[in-house]
């Protein structure tokens, strides 16, 4: 049952080292991690020589919202500076960000914010779109908001994808969801693709502007106050989240959640929208304030980082399955194309 439990709710798992399991103690190479199934309780500790160090870091957990109980509790790492840095330098992954496609309150110019709208028709050709241009590139797991239109775009966008491999939503709300969402089939595990919904995710709160019609709030407000809501970095809108504060739970999300992933060599695709997305590049491409309210991201259109000898490249939008400079950068990414071109003549 704890093993269960823990695949579901972490999804992460997946290991080619040897596994021992002795109880509610799993082993993973020198990664120890004791689960709780009463409480859901994981204690992660990497051991060196058979000991624990006291050293305490955050750990990248999965939940489904701000205001779920995480199912993970700190790890302890060694402190070893020159190892973690041989790692982070050796590490090799994909990291592919797409901005929703186009939605029900886009087309009708309306502030969107948090509120939890569809796709439109044009929307769901500009995610199938988009997984096309992504069809070459591993993906091992994947992050969403708690919004539908991303998660639309991002099971869209993998019904493209030449490994065809199944997205599955991990529900981790309470014991019950872990437990009845369980896979019972190892083969069937290896064909899925863990898909996490995080609320920090989510597009930027407009407030007070929420529903409304832009050209309208701009005839009302006058152009230079809304032009200042939804431009400027640090001044939000009415009852609102101001950019800066979009970025705050955005990017702590992403270097306490996503970028363990990356770092531990897993391939990540984010789904998420204009605002959380731009805070995230921020934070990789090392923006300023001033830099990043001038950054534009257009919907459906993928973009593509490479984490190679601990920095983060961006590499632009792939163009096509055929785009050869995505490729060219990185051996793996090569690598995979011609496997997934050996697998499927």
């Amino acid at each position: 049952m704890a093993t269960a439990v823990f695949h579901q709710a972490l999804g992460t798992a997946q290991s080619h080292q040897h596994l021992q399991n002795s109880g509610s103690h799993l082993e993973f190479g020198n990664a120890s991690l004791k689960l709780i199934s009463k409480g859901f309780k994981v204690d992660i500790g990497l051991s060196r020589r058979g000991s624990y160090s006291s050293w305490k870091k955050k750990f990248g957990v999965i939940q489904a919202s701000a205001s779920q109980t995480s199912v993970v509790q700190p790890v302890s790492y060694p402190p070893n500076n020159s190892s973690d840095e041989l790692r982070k330098k050796s590490c090799e992954a994909a990291l592919i960000l797409i901005r929703h496609g186009e939605s029900l309150w886009n087309e009708k110019n309306l502030f969107t914010g948090c509120v939890d709208v569809p796709l439109t028709k044009k929307g769901v050709e500009e995610a199938i779109e988009a997984g096309k241009r992504i069809s070459n590139i591993p993906v091992d797991m994947i992050y969403t908001s708690a919004l539908i239109r991303a998660q639309m775009t991002a099971m869209l966008a993998m019904t493209q994808h030449r490994r065809k491999k199944v997205p599955i939503i991990l529900h981790n709300e309470n014991e019950q969801a872990r437990e009845w969402s369980q896979i019972f089939s190892e083969d069937t595990k290896k064909q899925s693709i863990p898909v996490v919904t995080a609320s920090q995710l989510n597009e930027r709160m407009y407030g007070e502007l929420q529903g409304l019609n832009k050209q309208e709030t701009a005839d009302r407000f006058g152009k230079e106050k809304v032009h200042e809501w939804r431009r400027s970095y640090d001044i939000p809108p009415p009852n609102g989240e101001s950019l800066e504060m979009c970025a705050e739970r955005a990017v702590a999300y992403f270097k306490d959640h996503i970028e363990p992933q990356l770092l531990s060599g897993k391939n990540v695709m984010i789904a998420a929208h204009g605002n959380s997305l731009r805070s995230i590049i921020m934070y990789l491409d090392k923006l300023t304030s001033q830099e990043v309210i001038n950054l534009e991201l257009s919907t459906g259109i993928p973009m593509l980082y490479i984490l190679k000898g601990g920095k983060f490249i961006r590499r632009g939008s792939p163009a096509g399955p055929t785009e050869a400079g995505v490729y060219a950068y990185t051996r793996s990414l090569a690598l995979y194309r011609q496997k997934l071109d050996d697998m499927l003549r």
